[in-house]
């Protein structure tokens, strides 16, 4: 299953909001250097839709803000 992702970093609060069809924008509190925002992403995502973060990868967007983010089961 893939996912369409949008990552809003440096937010003062980590929330996500889903949009239908497996889309979602995802704010985090991490900076977007050395991957943070992408691996707090990950962790949120992963704890919302009931995934491990282990098991989800970007597919594509590693180093933007709009991503695919695959659940491998």
């Amino acid at each position: 299953m893939k996912f369409q992702i949008r990552v809003k970093p440096n937010s003062s609060e980590p929330r996500i909001e889903e949009f239908g069809d497996h889309r979602y924008l995802v704010y985090v509190e991490s900076a977007a250097e050395n991957n943070k925002a992408n691996i707090e992403m990950l962790k949120m995502l992963g704890k919302h839709i009931g995934i491990p973060s282990t098991k989800l990868r970007i597919v594509s967007g590693m180093m933007n803000k709009d991503k695919v983010v695959e659940a491998e089961y």
